[in-house]
């Protein structure tokens, strides 16, 4: 039976209580720092977005970012905030002045919210302001003001410095993936020329825009020379790719990377259709316009309307209260600047055209495949062993609240233990049978003719590109030996050939399980190196025993539990900005047999035998 509602029913919290309660609505999920889309990442972008929000309005060319452990410092030298309210904008929320279009024309923190999310969340906060050779110093912890320096003079540089430790009671452990964070800063530096960033030492500057972003992407796989177009608050990059199946964007408003698009990419995608069709004369099929295309888009827009807090998707319609919509806008853009382009270069157009055809071709030929592949996971879906799904999908809850997970396993015993031992409502399990093929040179026609790979991509939904992909980690779980470092790769090469942008959009992960298991009569430690076991023995002391996995069926479901669950080790499979994918699977799983045995020789690392282990003798 329910509690009375009542007056005494009705609580009031404080702006830090909000936050500490509700912390997804401000910044997502949470995490240690594993994925990409982790709070604490969220946490680095909320301070640097004012940041650049004083650089998009003329002030403040350098930004200094400094990581040391858990540490993070960030500084800029734009106006400073003003000293008299230093306290109220990082720790009053809905107060800030870009309330005020016209002080912070289209920036990207709007709601007053951002800092006081980073304060409220981090175990220590210290925000400095310079202004007028005068400074202020003020520091939190959790929220909560420890310290509150008078005004004094200085010499510093005029701009803002902030210094925050993610609390451990929200993020755990945490620990900060340098590739993370160098994505975060280059799409800053990508979107605003003039800017430079300072990361531990290393800078940050890029002079052409997205035309640079998408270079760095794509490298040497472009069909043609990448197309830019600049004008007004619009700019986009887009070329087609030899090594890419579906479509691929990089989309951003006001400096936003919004990593689930909006109303700015689906205008885009309709005005790249458009223009084609106009410009050749015939209807082409949209997919056979837009598949393999990569694409760079960025636009200005005043007030924009994001449908969450975290700002990934672009809601808005309009580019300011009363003007044009941003489709109309987009399309005249894309219409006027790619019709004058194709026109001048014909060379380009000619290509186009040879893909757009090829691709009509490859469709036409795949779709007696894909329809009999279709009727195959009709009737597997049935009675499918391979999938012991989940109640909730990232596709239907994309607030980035949730995480939803889908294991790929190998074998019965290994996906008994996690099936048993996983959270029903968002862990689902992918079972493989023995290992899978080595798809490396082969056409995606093998996706629909193996079944396993088209259970698996069905299992994903991921045949018409990411949109609806059903699942934000997919993990793979193999053992830790050698069968499993083999599957391992095999799976590794059917993404990064037919899917590499489940890679690059941060979803591939490898599952961790522990190594080792000590433990006596009263404690058990699980370890996931030789030093974690190391540490162990010397926690207990005497009387220990050791017990080494070698392959996941031998986790019973009940310890499987403690690695699945809030405790999750994962390693993010993680694409460089410079990484060539084609030179990865052709070394890895190409014919270089000599080359690559001398390379397995050079790098070998052999694990001591047990008993000649000092420690235990």
């Amino acid at each position: 039976m329910s509690e009375k509602y009542t007056e005494e029913s009705i609580s009031s919290l404080d702006w830090k209580e909000h936050i500490q309660l509700r912390p997804g609505m401000y910044i997502g999920k949470l995490g240690d720092g594993a994925s990409q889309d982790d709070g604490i990442y969220v946490l680095i972008k909320e301070i640097i977005d004012n940041s650049i929000d004083e650089f998009v309005m003329g002030y403040g060319k350098t930004i200094e970012v400094t990581i040391s452990e858990k540490s993070v410092l960030i500084r800029d030298y734009g106006r400073g905030m003003p000293l008299g309210k230093l306290i109220d904008c990082v720790s009053k929320i809905n107060t800030g002045a870009k309330y005020d279009s016209k002080v912070f024309k289209k920036a990207v923190g709007l709601n007053g919210v951002g800092a006081k999310a980073v304060n409220a969340l981090s175990s220590s906060f210290i925000a400095q302001s310079v202004r007028d050779n005068k400074t202020k110093i003020v520091e939190f912890g959790y929220g909560e003001l420890i310290k509150d320096e008078k005004e004094k003079e200085c010499d510093l540089k005029q701009g803002t410095i902030i210094n925050f430790i993610p609390g451990k009671k929200f993020f755990g452990n945490i620990h900060f993936i340098s590739e993370y964070i160098e994505k975060l800063l280059w799409n800053y530096v990508y979107l605003n020329t003039g800017l430079s960033i300072i990361f531990n030492g290393q800078r940050f500057v890029a002079k052409n825009g997205l035309h640079d972003l998408l270079n760095n992407y794509v490298n040497s796989s472009v069909l043609y020379p990448i197309i830019h177009i600049k004008e007004g608050d619009f700019e986009c990059a887009f070329t087609h790719s030899s090594k890419l199946w579906g479509e691929e964007y990089y989309s951003f408003v006001n400096g936003q990377h919004t990593t689930q698009g909006g109303s700015h990419q689906a205008s885009f995608r309709e005005a790249i259709v458009k223009t084609v069709r106009e410009f050749y004369k015939k209807d082409f099929d949209t997919n056979d316009i837009r598949a393999s295309i990569v694409a760079a888009i960025s636009i200005k827009v005043e007030e924009p309307i994001f449908e969450s807090q975290t700002k990934t998707k672009l809601g808005s319609t309009l580019i300011e209260p009363g003007g044009m919509t941003v489709r109309n806008y987009i399309h005249d853009t894309i219409k006027r600047n790619l019709d004058n382009y194709l026109h001048m270069n014909s060379d380009v157009a000619d290509i186009l055209l040879r893909k757009i055809l090829l691709s009509e071709k490859e469709r036409k030929e795949i779709a007696g495949i894909k329809k009999l592949a279709r009727e195959s996971v009709k009737k597997a879906s049935l009675h499918n062993k391979k999938l012991r799904d989940c109640k909730i999908h990232y596709n239907t809850n994309m607030d980035g609240r949730l995480n939803t997970t889908l294991f790929i396993t190998e074998g019965d015993s290994a996906s008994g233990s996690i099936t048993k031992s996983r959270d029903v409502n968002t862990q689902a399990v992918f079972s493989l049978k023995g290992k899978p093929l080595n798809c490396y040179g082969l056409s995606k026609k093998i996706v629909y003719q193996n079944e396993e790979f088209n259970l698996l991509q069905t299992a994903l939904n991921i045949e018409d590109g990411l949109d609806n992909l059903r699942y934000n980690n997919v993990v793979i779980a193999t053992d830790a030996d050698v069968d499993g470092m083999h599957i391992r790769l095999l799976l590794l090469t059917f993404f990064l050939q037919f899917y590499p942008e489940i890679v690059r959009r941060g979803h591939l992960y490898i599952l961790q399980t522990p190594l080792f298991r000590v433990r006596n009569k009263k404690k058990t430690i699980y370890c996931y190196s030789d030093e974690e076991k190391l540490e162990a023995i010397s926690k207990l002391g005497a009387n220990f025993e050791i017990t080494r996995f070698k392959g996941l069926g031998e986790i019973s479901p009940d310890e499987f539990s403690n690695f699945i669950g809030a405790a999750i080790r994962l390693d993010p499979v993680i694409l460089k900005k410079d990484t060539s994918i084609s030179d990865i699977l052709t070394f890895y799983m190409g014919k270089n047999t000599p080359v690559r045995q001398q390379f397995i020789i050079e790098n070998l690392r052999v694990e001591k035998d047990m008993t000649a282990d000092p420690v235990l003798n």
